[in-house]
């Protein structure tokens, strides 16, 4: 049902995005009365969880309710998404420790186009599209490697260096008025936070420090750039990708799915940030005497330097829209990167990053993480997969939202305004 793959496509840019700093509020949504009764607070639930601190929400307002089919099934909707979103926002596509050398690449599919992400001599992240100005051949054709000081056209042998200018054009000497420095490759927006890489394929992108917001300050005692690749899966999920960025942002689903993480990390625990126009998240605190999310809760790695006696208690999970689930643990850091290739199918690329030292002690395994999270990963998957087929049925009619799920109607609010449309 999984299986690896390298397919990483989408479509073509389109309309443009709110400020990434505005947080969006949920339509109607209201402070409890103070006499309201909450069952998650209830007396009971807190003599049977003391070691859980729940903090109340606000009240849903009346008609709260999931998104209609069409949002999920429509090959309409789902270009518009590509093209308001992945061709507007920053995608994240991969890791600069791919390309640590100038002249390694890797090659990702993305809005239908080809590219080739890679380093220049001065060390510069470049990404090009993967297209020869010559008569348009395809320059690469491996998904990854390193090119031998250059990019050269296996048709004609145009040649281009790691910065993307054209450096020789077999007999175009000959051409009068031709001048190498006309022809480029063609470049792709590219930027780097803290050793994840991007692209926009915008014409006037808004700055990655802008889309990011606050989040650079708030994640830099991971000092993420650090951190390298200790195990990789390649999920084909059957599903929206909508849904899996939903699946992600909830936990009320883990009592029933996941009680392996509800036993390590409980449900209600911890709290959400407020949804803003380039990302939602929050975290979740672990339960005493658990170390960290792996399969039993002990943890046999060093927690990553630089984390506060909180972080070290606490695991952060947040939707870097479009297309980058970013969890933070106390001694690891587990990255998505999600490649929609049709309204019911997206590839999820899933990464388990650890610290070097970590990764060069003897005997190094990552197994008690990876296992741990790649049987939480099928078992969300799996129903993101029976949601799809649900909501694909003419039966369907959408659902009412909890109090718990506002960051999903709220994210759901996003994409109906992405749309064009008043009302869901």
């Amino acid at each position: 049902m999984y299986h690896l793959s390298n397919q990483i496509p989408v479509t073509d840019p389109g309309r443009r995005i709110p400020d990434p700093g505005k947080r969006i509020p949920v339509p109607g949504q209201r402070i409890p009365d103070p006499g309201q009764r909450i069952p998650d607070l209830s007396r009971e639930f807190m003599a049977q969880h003391p070691d859980v601190i729940v903090k109340p929400r606000d009240a849903m307002p009346q008609g709260a309710l999931t998104l209609p089919a069409a949002y999920y099934v429509d090959p309409d909707f789902f270009k518009r998404e590509m093209d308001g979103l992945f061709g507007r926002m920053w995608i994240c596509a991969g890791r600069t420790e791919q390309i640590e050398r100038p002249g390694q690449f890797f090659v990702r599919q993305v809005l239908g186009e080809s590219i080739i992400v890679t380093r220049g001599p001065s060390h510069r992240v470049n990404a090009f599209y993967n297209v020869c100005r010559h008569r348009g051949t395809k320059l690469c054709t491996d998904e990854a490697g390193a090119f031998a000081g250059s990019i050269q056209c296996p048709y004609h042998a145009w040649t281009y260096d790691l910065d993307g200018r054209l450096i020789g054009a077999p007999h175009m000497e000959e051409v009068p008025h031709f001048r190498k420095e006309d022809y480029p490759l063609h470049d792709v927006r590219s930027d780097v936070w803290d050793g994840h890489i991007f692209l926009n394929f915008a014409n006037d992108p808004q700055p990655l420090s802008a889309h990011l917001a606050g989040l650079p300050k708030k994640f830099r005692p991971w000092r993420m750039e650090e951190l390298r690749l200790g195990h990789r899966i390649v999920y084909d999920v059957k599903a929206n990708w909508k849904l899996l960025i939903q699946n992600y942002s909830e936990c009320l689903h883990c009592p029933n799915l996941h009680p392996a993480l509800n036993r390590l990390s409980h449900y209600l625990s911890g709290e959400n940030d407020p949804l803003r126009a380039t990302y939602m998240g929050g975290r979740m605190d672990l339960r005493p005497g658990v170390a960290t999310l792996s399969m039993d809760g002990t943890c046999p790695r060093e927690f990553l330097p630089g984390l506060s006696g909180e972080d070290v208690r606490r695991v952060y999970y947040y939707a870097i829209f479009p297309n980058m689930l970013l969890s933070l643990h106390p001694d690891y850091m587990l990255v998505h990167t999600l490649w929609p290739l049709a309204p019911d199918r997206t590839i999820n690329i899933c990464e388990w990053h650890f610290h070097p030292q970590t990764l060069s002690q003897p005997g190094f395994d990552a197994a008690d993480a990876v296992e741990f999270w790649d049987m939480t990963n099928r078992q969300d998957w799996h129903v993101c997969e029976l949601s799809q087929a649900g909501i694909a049925s003419r039966a369907y009619t959408p659902g009412p939202y909890s109090n718990r799920e506002d960051l999903l109607y709220a994210f759901d609010r996003m994409i109906v305004e992405l749309h064009g449309a008043r009302e869901a």
